[in-house]
């Protein structure tokens, strides 16, 4: 049984998680190079400062545009600690 307005609504799904598999991949290709810039330079792999503005930010793009702030700091604070650990990883 095929249910054509479902499937069309699949496809954007898949189509969007697609995009955001490459934003991700690109957010951390750009992570990475600021990782060992950071353990070049003998900086902390992690800028508490920088993180809370950030989620700050987030959180206000996220009211913005309707999804819930809660859900999107919790997805942001997931990618900043993978990158902390990829940066402290680069420093040991």
């Amino acid at each position: 049984m095929s249910d054509d307005v479902l499937n069309g609504y699949r496809k954007s799904i898949d189509n969007i998680d697609a995009a955001l598999v490459h934003l991700l991949a690109e957010r951390f290709k750009v992570t990475q190079a600021v990782g060992r810039h950071k353990a070049h330079s003998g900086l902390p792999p992690a800028d508490p400062g920088r993180e809370e503005r950030q989620i700050a930010r987030l959180r206000q793009l996220a009211a913005e545009a309707e999804l819930d702030p809660e859900f999107s700091e919790a997805f942001l604070r997931f990618i900043i600690d993978e990158v902390i650990r990829h940066h402290a990883r680069l420093q040991g």
